[in-house]
């Protein structure tokens, strides 16, 4: 009895080369519709599957490969008696080598004007069928759902005429993680459908983007997977123009990098130093910008990351150059920056799409046997409630200073104080155990700049010793959520030192 290939694929690239090398091998081809035309065209000898079944497809499609002559020479195990006996009696031949792929359910709800019903059409059943079926019988079927492993099969096939176990095995692991993403995107897709927040089950999938050196530390192994259908305004979908392999660390701080940068509408520049921000600044154009991040923290900047909302020009390139800095990221480089800026050839590049907005995603965070899931913070101050507790009012001036530091307060890790003005950071004070510890950093870092600047604080303050600390530096207007059983005591505090104080109602924590 011949051997037997079933081949029905949706991405056909390579397929028709590797169904020729098969039929040299001895191997007859069956397959369906599209596959069976395209493999015709090329002059490859194909049986059809109606023909194999004595059932013609039926429902547009939807039914073809459901059908014991399929599914019997697929699950057969070849080296028992009883299974042989079943498929001669029968009239079942069975099949050795399994060909699938998917109907393109990922690319079709990534378009814009996708439909549901069209959505629903792209929800594939038998190959998800045919492919498990194999996978479970990997002990006799070698199944392949990716071309990249074409070559593989055909050399084994070549040398010994049958795929080792371990191939097959390998294969097998393969195309279930392939069918579980597969049905991890439909399930999410008729999840948002329908609107359930918190599903029984929640199934995510992730693919692999790079394999990384290590992670946090030389002794761990760590992995960079992207979310199909994620934020293209993402370090995940960023694209690299130059430099060094991004490590574990750089991934991270670049993505909090980004999500500050996202804060601002005005040309902005963000220093980032181990997921924190060391230096914010605002100005009329990146290079004003950055001089103001820059000169926030000139000592911690070194060795950090930078990112604008603009695109980098010359001028500013310039001043980068001179500075060592792991990553920059922007919209883009002008053809000169890139010139000047990848002189040092360590130094990494990316650009991510800022035209295209942000995007809600859920925010995950694993815990030893378990996830947290949380909507990301988009909270502004466009959606607070402001109240002005104290006897004096902001200026102008005061709240744009104020504004920024909330803008900045909420990704800087609690408990977070920021002293700021109204186009730069001036000291921040992060991660301490208690928030007047925040606010000494935070001051000291200002000095003599906290005289008339503003600070801004994550979650209220349990005592009035912030507002203290605040006042004797010179601090003019604070804002902070409020909510505090003790919220009396700063503001009395506050109207002691002629110091406006703003409540949000709203806290920003970061853990």
């Amino acid at each position: 009895m011949k051997k037997r290939a079933l081949i029905s694929v949706s991405d056909k690239s390579g397929v028709a080369e590797f169904a020729r090398e098969l039929v040299s091998l001895g191997f007859e081809i069956v397959s369906t519709g599209g596959t069976k035309k395209t493999l015709q065209e090329q002059g490859i000898p194909v049986i059809g599957v109606s023909d194999v079944t004595g059932f013609p497809e039926i429902l547009e499609g939807r039914v073809k490969t459901l059908n014991p002559f399929i599914h019997g020479g697929l699950l057969a195990k070849h080296d028992q008696k009883d299974h042989q006996e079943q498929l001669e009696a029968h009239g079942i031949q069975p099949i050795q080598v399994v060909c699938v792929n998917l109907y393109p359910f990922q690319q079709t709800i990534e378009k814009q004007d996708v439909t549901e019903a069209d959505a629903i059409e792209n929800i594939d059943i038998g190959g998800p069928a045919m492919l498990r079926a194999s996978a479970k019988n990997h002990q006799y079927v070698t199944v392949v759902v990716d071309p990249t492993d074409y070559e593989t099969v055909l050399t084994e096939l070549k040398a010994d005429g049958k795929t080792t176990l371990e191939t097959r095995k390998t294969l097998a692991a393969k195309v279930f993680r392939h069918t579980a993403a597969y049905d991890a995107l439909i399930a999410e897709y008729m999840t948002k459908l329908v609107e359930e927040e918190t599903p029984e089950k929640l199934t995510v999938t992730y693919e692999l983007k790079q394999t990384l050196r290590y992670g946090e530390n030389p002794h761990q192994k760590a992995a960079f997977y992207k979310k199909p259908l994620g934020s293209s305004f993402s370090i995940a979908y960023a694209e690299q123009l130059h430099g060094k392999e991004l490590s574990y660390n750089n991934i991270n701080d670049a993505d909090a990098a980004l999500q500050i940068v996202k804060e601002f509408q005005e040309p902005a520049a963000v220093a980032v130093k181990h997921m924190n921000p060391c230096g914010v600044g605002t100005g009329n154009n990146v290079f004003e910008a950055f001089e103001k991040a820059f000169a926030a923290d000139p000592v911690s900047i070194f060795g950090g990351i930078i990112a604008f909302n603009r695109e980098v020009d010359e001028v500013t390139a310039g001043k980068l150059h001179e500075i060592f800095l792991e990553i920059i990221i922007a919209p883009a480089f002008s053809q000169k920056a890139i010139e000047i800026l990848t002189a040092k050839k360590n130094l990494r590049l990316l650009t991510v799409p800022f035209e295209l907005g942000k995007k809600t995603e859920l925010k995950m965070t694993t815990i030893e046997g378990g996830l947290l899931v949380q909507e990301q913070d988009r909270y502004t101050l466009d959606d607070a409630t402001i109240t002005v507790p104290t006897k004096r009012q902001p200026t102008d001036a005061e709240w744009a200073a104020l504004k920024l530091g909330w803008k900045v307060v909420k990704h800087v890790k609690s408990n977070a104080i920021v002293v700021a003005n109204d186009d730069m950071t001036l000291g921040i004070g992060a991660g301490q155990m208690n928030r007047v510890g925040s606010a000494e950093i935070a001051l000291k870092q200002a000095g003599k700049q906290a005289e008339g600047a503003a600070l801004a604080s994550d979650a209220f303050f349990p005592m009035n010793d912030t507002v203290e600390a605040a006042a004797k530096a010179g601090i003019t207007a604070i804002i902070q959520p409020g909510g505090s059983i003790r919220d009396e005591d700063s503001i009395k505090k506050a109207d002691e030192y002629g110091i406006a104080m703003v409540f949000t109602g709203v806290r920003h924590f970061k853990h």
